[in-house]
């Protein structure tokens, strides 16, 4: 049967930003916005931030270029309880689903990442991501 994705969700998990310059968004939200600094990970050759305030996670990675415009925000993550079955869901609700199966980030945490995104209606990107 198929359900509303919140079933498989919990709440925001991180809205996430590309930067050209991590380095200077992590001392901006950190030292002018307050932000705590809750991890910093290798993903391949690059790095990728979370900071934290409060109720909001940011992700920042590190990429060449960034679009230094209104819409840099990359896309928004639920935190998931169980991506295998909310990934069925989306695919049992015909969802435009950007990656084809789940993917993984083992670097992330103490376990790793495993999500999937899709398209909203606006071609916004909705990332499911479970800490694992």
């Amino acid at each position: 049967m198929m359900t509303v994705m919140t079933t498989f969700t919990t709440d925001v998990q991180h809205v996430g930003l590309p930067t050209s310059d991590l380095d200077g968004t992590i001392e901006f939200y950190k030292n002018v916005m307050g932000f705590e600094v809750a991890g910093v990970f290798r993903n391949g050759d690059s790095r990728c931030a979370f900071l934290r305030y409060g109720h909001i996670t940011l992700e920042s990675w590190e990429v060449e270029e960034s679009q230094m415009a209104d819409g840099a925000w990359n896309h928004l993550a639920l935190d998931c309880k169980d991506i295998d079955a909310a990934f069925e869901n989306a695919k049992a609700l015909g969802l435009d689903l950007i990656d084809k199966e789940v993917q993984s980030i083992p670097s992330f945490w103490d376990n790793g990442i495993r999500y999937f995104n899709i398209h909203g209606p606006n071609k916004e990107i909705i990332e499911f991501c479970q800490i694992v």
